[in-house]
């Protein structure tokens, strides 16, 4: 018998079961497990393939669509993009609420497999319940908004349809290139229409990663251009991660003598005290890197895509004679910046410019300048976040208490406002995998969900998920999902009570505190929200403190518990760390009658003139 008989919702499980990764010499399934909110379209058909298979490919159940998925891309990244998860839901908003979690792993270029139930295929019941009805295209359905936000697309109107897409989808969620969010839209009759799949779709199959060799010629300008660099600098991204390039970042950094720069996703590549890293790079980074940037005379920038924060709206690389050179794996990013493009996966594009370097390294007097700023940055990080007594610290105090009972081997997970800033500049990261941030995307209430994939892709490491008030009443709902899988999470919630992040944007841009702090809201009573109460009502250990002190001892006694722990404590919105940073492209407007408006303008007209055209 060559064939076998299964609905397409169990020819999609049997597949994607089947699918295993090649990771350290160990073979281990691609697929981790499936998040699964059950509804009308995914039930009775999914939910009955995923029933039988539930010992071999694990289901999940999340309390938001959202959260489940970010939980799943949280999982990948923290993986390295090497095992992944897939999510599937109803037809109407249980599918919608996954497109901003979709938008995120598409800027992120992080794989997530998307199973969204679909209206039928027939549509001989049209419209059912939570069909989305277009006038003048029959053809569209709610699933189609993830159309703009998936790195592939496919709805399976056919069985027969099935099984060149998901060969498709998974080429494209292990491609280092083309990785991303992958949405097959399943409608739910032809979830549980029956047909004849070939055997040897099923055969075990294991996957291993491309690591793309770079270019000759490409190679050849690029070492080129470092032997006669005399100020060089490397701009570490994530793709230094996912290529699983730490190591050889390292050595060749240290070897060669030129200062790295961390972005958000590359913060952690090095240790925080390796000689050659000079902290963090752009809007958000270090004097140390800052300055350095803008007297580099050459920038390799590998494995990063160089997003505005990176180059502060690029206006960080000062020296209008300084090159550029992207070591990236895609060609898209490599050229960014008019930069010399070097199309490789970066540890082995690193080991080639390494190979054809010779005996040379950058000058001593260049890296002894990097290594003088980097300690006069080290006494900044030592005085912001150190206690100061208060009882309302500041965001900056709350971090470093937190930093300090991480340690080296604990893991921060964090993603929107004003706490991934003052991160990026003043973390102390270990060891790789330490620093967690989704900021790609800046998505309030990825903070909870995204801690929980990181504790379930790395159990043995403790997740500490720092979160505002202003994320965590966008989604909060996962912490329950945390406690009762035994996924322990140490949250701390910092409630400054308001978007304190956005009300400190408004005001550097000449606005009146409006709509941000709930001081500066319409109200008829202010509201008091217990966040205490509710952590522990979603079933945390939870404690109130004040002042960092208090919270020192309570991050004590929540590393010693069993199961996830909460610590609320109030902060104040209004300060931030000016050590350090840079300029950030936000348009002023022409026209205001506050005086204060029309001098922010003069400043960014100001600042623009210095942008890289």
């Amino acid at each position: 018998m060559d064939s076998v008989r299964l609905t397409v919702a169990q020819a999609v499980v049997r597949y994607l079961s089947a699918q295993y990764v090649e990771i350290d010499g160990q073979e281990l399934p691609l697929f981790a497990g499936v998040w699964a909110i059950f509804g009308h379209g995914n039930v009775a058909g999914m939910g009955e393939a995923l029933h039988a298979a539930r010992d071999l490919l694990p289901t999940y159940r999340a309390h938001n669509e959202q959260g489940m998925a970010h939980a799943a891309i949280a999982y990948a990244k923290a993986q390295g993009r090497r095992r992944m998860m897939a999510c599937t839901t109803s037809i109407g908003p249980g599918a919608v609420n996954m497109v901003t979690a979709a938008a995120l792993a598409h800027v992120n270029r992080l794989p997530v497999l998307l199973l969204p139930g679909d209206v039928f295929a027939t549509r001989a019941p049209d419209p059912v319940l939570q069909q989305v009805e277009r006038f003048e295209d029959a053809t569209v359905s709610a699933n189609d908004c993830f159309r703009p936000v998936s790195r592939f697309w496919d709805r399976i109107t056919r069985p027969e349809q099935l099984m060149p897409s998901l060969r498709r989808a998974i080429q494209v969620l292990t491609d280092p290139v083309e990785c991303g969010p992958v949405t097959l839209c399943l409608p739910q009759d032809v979830q549980a229409e029956a047909h004849d799949f070939p055997l040897s779709v099923f055969e075990r199959t294991v996957r291993r990663t491309r690591r793309p060799e770079p270019d000759r010629d490409e190679l050849a300008a690029v070492t080129e251009a470092l032997r006669g660099a005399k100020k060089p600098l490397i701009v570490a991204g994530g793709g230094v991660f996912y290529s699983g390039a730490c190591d050889a970042l390292a050595g060749f950094a240290k070897r060669r003598g030129i200062p790295v720069a961390e972005t958000q996703a590359g913060k952690g590549a090095l240790a925080w005290d390796h000689p050659c890293n000079v902290g963090a790079i752009g809007v958000t980074g270090s004097s140390a890197a800052n300055e350095l940037a803008a007297e580099a005379d050459l920038v390799l920038a590998v494995g990063t895509r160089l997003a505005d924060f990176t180059t502060a709206s690029w206006t960080i690389f000062a020296n209008r004679g300084a090159r550029l050179a992207g070591l990236n794996v895609a060609a898209f990013d490599a050229v960014k910046g008019d930069a010399l493009p070097l199309v490789a996966d970066a540890g082995r594009g690193l080991a080639a410019l390494d190979a054809g370097l010779g005996d040379w390294s950058a000058p001593l007097s260049w890296q002894a300048l990097a290594q003088e700023r980097t300690a006069v940055w080290t006494r900044v990080v030592d005085r912001v976040t150190a206690d100061a007594g208060l009882d309302l610290p500041t965001d900056a105090q709350v971090l470093g208490a937190v930093n300090r009972a991480a340690g080296r081997d604990g893991t921060i997970v964090c993603a929107a406002g004003g706490l991934p800033g003052e991160l990026h500049k003043l973390w102390r990261s270990g060891r790789p995998g330490g620093y967690h941030l989704e900021y790609g995307f800046s998505c309030m209430g990825y903070e909870i969900a995204g801690g929980l994939g990181v504790k379930m892709a790395c159990p043995d490491r403790e997740t500490f998920v720092m979160v505002g008030d202003g994320s965590y009443m966008m989604l909060n709902s996962e912490l329950a999902v945390s406690v009762a899988m035994k996924r322990k999470l140490i949250v701390v919630l910092l409630d400054n009570r308001g978007y304190g992040c956005i009300n400190r944007l408004q005001n550097a841009c000449g606005g009146a505190p409006f709509n941000n702090l709930l001081r500066d809201t319409h109200y008829e009573t202010l509201p008091d929200i217990d966040f205490a109460g509710h952590l522990r009502a979603l079933g945390a250990v939870t404690e109130k403190v004040t002042g960092v002190a208090q919270l020192e001892q309570a991050l004590e006694r929540a590393k010693a518990s069993p199961v996830t722990y909460a610590i609320v404590i109030d902060t104040d919105p209004l300060p931030s760390t000016r050590d350090g940073g840079a300029w950030w492209d936000v348009p002023v407007p022409e026209l205001s009658t506050r005086p204060e408006v029309a001098a922010a303008r003069e400043r960014y007209v100001a600042s623009k003139a210095r942008q890289r055209r």
